[in-house]
């Protein structure tokens, strides 16, 4: 259908003035041409819209049919403009977000609620990743921001730490290691079992124990790839494992945390990390945001 939105504009206000002249005086033109737009709008909508003499307007019923969708092709039309520049400025679209499972423990919604309270207007997709997955899909612009492990390409990627926390051991409740008072380290381990993060699926949490703490790897029972997975063994007295702080937050039960003695006080980082060419606005206004949260 071939119609502008002026005939659309004439058709509402003669529909709510039923009035030719005053439907004209509104619209700041002449009688003449809005029933010239009137005539217009009908033959290209193929039917009969109003029906008048000279004594009276009224719409046919094809006409109140139409009206409505009149009115949201104008509310839309109007809407549009103030749209693209929302999506322009960053302050209303779409960001896809990627986490690591370890990151969801306090951290994700805490980001996610002060996002939704600065920016309503910004979606959030979420995505779960492992931080290698994350620098593909960042690199391939499937994802916007992601909150990963480092090391990461400064060449590539932009990133902030988001938080640092302990590296501790997670122990089965009543284990003979809770009476130390005193933070644990590699020597009160010997004849332990050890729950590990796996050296291919958790890379960083596996370089990252092997450097702080070391240990004999024969001892290793598991190699797993997920916190959670090394806390339910944990609690079902498979050995112990070394999980960040905020393991603490998940809440398995019969599980205790001790702390261990370390070579830098909180080891364990997590990033925001994002390409450092992104077509999507809204990602420098999400990194506005958050670079005044303190996680």
């Amino acid at each position: 259908m071939n119609y502008t939105l002026e005939q659309l504009r004439g058709l509402v206000a003669v529909a709510e003035e039923l009035h030719f002249g005053r439907a004209a005086a509104r619209l700041r033109m002449t009688q003449p041409p809005l029933s010239r737009q009137i005539q217009k709008l009908e033959a290209a909508v193929g039917a009969q819209l109003l029906e008048r003499d000279n004594r009276r307007v009224a719409l046919t019923p094809a006409g109140v049919a139409f009206l409505g969708d009149a009115r949201r092709i104008l509310a839309i039309a109007e809407e549009a403009p103030e749209l693209a520049q929302r999506v322009s400025s960053g302050f209303r679209g779409v960001i896809r977000l990627a986490f690591t499972s370890a990151s969801t423990f306090g951290i994700l919604g805490r980001l996610l609620n002060e996002l939704e309270q600065r920016l309503p207007e910004v979606h959030i997709e979420l995505y779960e990743m492992v931080t290698r997955e994350q620098i593909a899909a960042l690199a391939g612009e499937d994802i916007d921001l992601g909150l990963a492990r480092p090391p990461f390409d400064p060449d590539m990627f932009g990133s902030r730490v988001l938080l640092r926390e302990p590296l501790m051991l997670a122990v089965q409740e009543g284990h003979p290691l809770n009476i130390l008072t005193r933070p644990l380290e590699p020597r009160d381990l010997h004849g332990e079992p050890l729950i590990f993060h796996s050296q291919q699926k958790a890379r960083y949490f596996y370089d990252l124990v092997v450097s702080m703490v070391p240990l004999a790897q024969e001892r290793v029972v598991h190699s797993v790839s997920q916190v959670l997975t090394m806390l339910w063994l944990v609690s079902a007295g498979r050995g112990v494992a070394f999980v960040p702080a905020s393991a603490r937050l998940v809440g398995v039960p019969g599980v205790e945390y001790l702390p261990l003695a370390t070579p830098i006080r909180d080891p364990v980082e997590l990033h925001l990390l994002w390409p450092h060419h992104s077509s999507n606005p809204a990602l420098e206004r999400v990194l506005q945001v958050l670079d005044n949260v303190m996680l």
